[in-house]
């Protein structure tokens, strides 16, 4: 019988996973049942919307996998899940002023890209058990 692990890294990964499949699903659904409906802005947004959250689920899934820098794979993923959202929902016709909040989560994605980065470089006496 295989032993279930419930770490903190299995946990980003699967995390990372299910954004991967929610890109991908999105993706397809704004190229075919929403090709004719979205106003070209919004099917911009639902484009950038997509491309950035299979990007960051890549990303974060391999991060998550390093072992050096879990907190910044966990911004990497929420940044790209808000910003994501946020761009999703105003081309479904969510109010505009939602798009204030879009680039929370960019900054989101660029401080985990930052603390990936620091994670990967700094020296390993200073790493908290492999949870940076």
């Amino acid at each position: 019988m295989r032993e279930r692990r419930d770490t903190r890294a299995d946990r980003i990964a699967a995390f990372a996973a299910v954004l991967g499949a929610f890109g991908v699903t999105l993706g397809a659904f704004g190229a075919h049942a929403l090709a004719d409906r979205l106003s070209p802005e919004a099917s911009a947004w639902w484009h950038t919307a997509t491309l950035y959250l299979l990007v960051h689920a890549a990303a974060g899934l391999g991060a998550a996998g390093t072992g050096r820098a879990r907190c910044s794979s966990a911004l990497l993923l929420g940044g790209a899940a808000l910003f994501s959202a946020t761009l999703y929902a105003m081309a479904l016709g969510a109010p505009r002023w939602l798009g204030m909040v879009t680039p929370l989560g960019g900054l989101g994605m660029i401080a985990g890209w930052v603390g990936v980065a620091w994670g990967l470089v700094r020296p390993a006496d200073t790493r908290d058990g492999g949870h940076g």
